[in-house]
C-alpha cells in the first residue's frame, strides 16, 4: 500500500460545513495539456491553480476519473447510440479521440497512467494539503469495469445469471470468459433501469467479494482523505436484496448479512479515524446511509426544490431533525445534473438557490465550470468540452460569497430557521422568505432570501440576546446594504424586509 502520510492540520477536518470542489481530472489535464503543449499530469498541476483553490476557500477538492479504465467500457463508449447523439450534441466535433471510458467503469483502482500514475496523485496530494486541501476520491461499490481482474480470476465475487440469459435479456447479462471457462454475469444497474453494459455488478454478500470491496477500499485510503462513493444505497441490503435475492443466494457460501457500509466503515477508520465518506444517494435513502457512519449524504431533495419548487417546500425541507441537516451535502449542479445556468432562467435566481445551498448547513459541493456560468453539461465519457465565454458577473458572485461563508461562525457555528410573518394582514409573500441565522459567541448572522420573482415582504423573527446598545447594524456581506434598527424594537416585532424577486442578504448583525 503507498505510505503517504499528509499534513493532519487540513480544513476538512475543522469544520463540520466543508466545501467540496468537484473537477473532472481527466478534462482538466487535457486542457492544460494542450495550453503547455505538453502532457501535464497530476504531479504537474501549476501551483498557481492550487493556490487559486485555496484562495477559494475550497476545503477539498474531489478529482472524477482517476482510475484506470479499460478497453470494453472504452468500445462501449463509442458504440452506444444514446451516447453518441449526446456526444454530437455538446461537442459537434467530436472525434474518437474525445471518447473515453466512463470514470464509473473501474478497471482497476490503481491511478491512471495516462494522468501520471500512483506517485504522481500523492505528489499532488502533497501539494493540496499544504494549502491545508484534503483530497477526495471516487469509489464504486456497486460495479467494476467489465474488464477488472476480478471478473476473470474471481467471477464468483459477480451476480451471476444462467446460461443464455445473456441472449433472453440483453440489457441485463453478458456472457464473459473467466477462469473456469464461460460464464453469463449480471451488468451493474439499478432496480428501476436497464444495466449499466460497461459493468459487472458485484454481490457485497458474497464474504469473499466484501472483503475483497473492503480491502480495495482500505488501498484506497491510503492515497486520499476521503471517498464520495457511486450510488451508494444500491448496496443497501434493502435495495440489493429487492434488486437481486434469487441471485445472491445463488452461491455455494453463506452469505453475509451485516450491512456492507457498516463493515466498510468500521474497517477503513480503524486504520484513519478521520476518513471521510460521501454518498451519492437518492430514494429517501440518505438518513439510513448517515446511520452507518456517512459523514454527508447528497441531498437531491433540496436540490429539487431550489429548481423545481418554491420557498414553502425549501424551508418544510430544512425542518427536518438537526443531525440529517448537518451530514446533507447540498448542491445546484455536479456532473450527473444540467448546469445551474442552464437549468434556471436567469441569473437572480441562479444566485439565489446557491445562496441557500451554502448557507444552510452541511457539506456544500462545488462542480467546476459552475463558478464561470459554464452551461453545457459534459458526459462523462468525454474527455473535451466545448468552449465557453466565462461570465464575468456570475464568477464575481461566486467568489464573493464563498469568500463570505469561509468564516468560522458558518464553519463552525449553531444554525437555527427563522419564522417571518406577514407585513399585513392578507399579504402572503412573507411566505416566499427563506430566513435562517448562524451563530457563534458574539457572532450572529442574519441570512434572508426571497425565494421568489416577485417582490415579498415580512417580519422576520429574531432571537438573540438583550444588548447594551439601544440600536443593531444589519451589514450586507454580499451587497452594500446597511441598516440601523432599534434593537428593542426588532426583538419585540421582527426585522422588517421589502425583497425585489430573488433579493438575499447576508447580514453581519452588531
Amino acid at each position: 500500500m503507498p505510505n503517504n502520510n499528509t499534513s493532519s492540520d487540513l480544513r476538512l477536518h475543522k469544520t463540520s460545513h466543508p466545501v467540496i470542489y468537484e473537477i473532472n481530472i481527466r478534462v482538466l489535464l487535457n486542457e492544460l495539456s494542450a495550453a503547455k503543449g505538453k502532457r501535464i499530469t497530476l504531479d504537474k498541476i501549476p501551483d498557481e491553480l492550487v493556490n487559486e483553490w485555496a484562495n477559494l476557500g475550497i476545503d477539498a477538492v474531489w478529482l472524477m476519473g482517476v482510475w484506470g479504465s479499460g478497453a470494453i467500457g472504452l468500445q462501449e463508449a463509442k458504440n452506444h447510440h444514446g451516447l453518441q447523439e449526446e456526444f454530437r450534441r455538446v461537442l459537434p466535433d467530436v472525434t474518437d479521440d474525445d471518447i473515453q471510458s466512463s470514470p464509473y467503469a473501474v478497471q482497476s483502482y490503481c491511478v491512471a497512467d495516462a494522468l501520471g500514475g500512483t506517485s504522481a496523485l500523492l505528489s499532488l496530494r502533497k501539494k493540496l494539503a499544504k494549502k491545508g486541501i484534503g483530497l477526495i476520491l471516487d469509489y464504486v461499490p456497486n460495479h467494476t469495469a467489465r474488464d477488472h481482474e476480478w471478473v476473470f480470476n474471481h467471477p464468483e465475487y459477480y451476480i451471476h445469471g444462467h446460461d443464455g440469459q445473456e441472449i433472453e435479456n440483453q440489457v441485463r447479462y453478458f456472457r464473459t470468459e473467466t477462469v473456469g471457462g464461460e460464464q453469463t454475469l449480471a451488468f451493474g444497474r439499478d432496480p428501476y433501469f436497464p444495466g449499466w453494459t460497461d459493468t459487472a455488478k458485484l454481490n457485497p454478500c458474497h464474504p469473499e467479494t466484501r472483503k475483497a470491496m473492503i480491502e480495495t477500499l482500505k488501498v484506497i485510503s491510503t492515497m486520499c482523505d476521503g471517498v464520495r462513493c457511486d450510488m451508494a444505497m444500491l448496496v443497501l441490503n434493502e435495495v440489493f436484496l429487492k434488486t437481486w435475492e434469487e441471485q445472491s443466494k445463488a452461491i455455494d457460501v453463506e452469505p453475509v448479512e451485516s450491512e456492507f457500509w457498516a463493515d466498510a466503515i468500521a474497517a477503513t477508520r480503524a486504520l484513519k479515524p478521520d476518513f471521510l465518506f460521501i454518498a451519492e444517494a437518492y430514494w429517501n435513502l440518505e438518513w439510513p446511509l448517515q446511520q452507518l457512519g456517512f459523514n454527508f449524504t447528497y441531498d437531491k431533495t433540496l436540490y429539487d426544490r431550489l429548481l423545481k419548487e418554491g420557498a414553502s417546500s425549501v424551508r418544510q425541507h430544512l425542518t427536518a431533525e438537526g443531525l440529517y441537516q448537518t451530514r446533507s451535502a447540498r448542491f445546484v449542479e455536479n456532473h450527473d445534473e444540467p448546469r445551474v445556468a442552464q437549468a434556471l432562467p436567469n441569473e437572480p435566481w441562479h444566485f439565489a438557490a446557491v445562496t441557500v445551498a451554502a448557507t444552510v448547513p452541511g457539506m456544500f459541493l462545488l462542480h467546476e465550470g459552475q463558478l464561470d456560468g459554464r452551461k453545457k453539461k459534459l458526459p462523462v465519457q468525454l474527455g473535451r468540452r466545448p468552449s465557453e465565454e466565462k461570465n464575468n458577473v456570475t464568477r464575481t458572485f461566486y467568489e464573493k460569497l464563498l469568500s463570505t461563508i469561509d468564516n468560522d461562525v458558518i464553519k463552525k457555528g449553531e444554525w437555527q430557521l427563522l419564522n417571518v410573518r406577514p407585513a399585513w394582514n392578507d399579504n402572503y409573500s412573507s411566505q416566499n422568505i427563506i430566513a435562517y441565522t448562524w451563530k457563534k459567541g458574539a457572532d450572529f448572522w442574519l441570512i434572508v432570501v426571497n425565494y421568489a420573482p416577485l417582490n415579498s415582504q415580512g417580519y422576520v423573527e429574531l432571537d438573540f440576546e438583550k444588548t447594551k446598545s439601544t440600536s443593531l447594524e444589519f451589514r450586507d456581506l454580499i451587497g452594500p446594504a446597511v441598516y440601523v434598527r432599534n434593537a428593542d424594537g426588532v426583538r419585540s416585532k421582527g426585522m422588517y424586509f421589502d425583497l425585489p424577486g430573488y433579493g438575499m442578504h447576508v447580514f453581519d448583525v452588531r
